[in-house]
């Protein structure tokens, strides 16, 4: 499996305030992301699996809901966390 448990905490960790801060908006950004990097090498293989293309649609909702909350709540945890990720050109 790709998302394992380490895996999760070392996200968590790098990202959020612990590795057992699975709350905060920026670890649950950075896993989104890592999910959705997944999800888009897998699609890159197979193009017609329509549900993981669903799945990919919904991550990035969720993730663009969350960027959009700290964006109103503190401007500058925005900018850090989308420099970090590299998510904007």
């Amino acid at each position: 499996m790709y998302l394992t448990k380490e895996t999760k905490e070392e996200i968590f960790a790098k990202h959020g305030k612990g590795k057992n801060d699975t709350g905060s908006a920026e670890g649950q950004i950075a896993l989104f992301t890592h999910r959705i990097n997944h999800l888009t090498g897998h699609l890159k293989q197979n193009r017609k699996d329509y549900n993981t293309e669903r799945a990919l649609v919904k991550l990035v909702g969720k993730r663009r809901a969350l960027l959009d909350y700290l964006t109103k709540v503190d401007i500058l945890r925005y900018r850090a966390i989308v420099k970090e990720l590299g998510l904007r050109k």
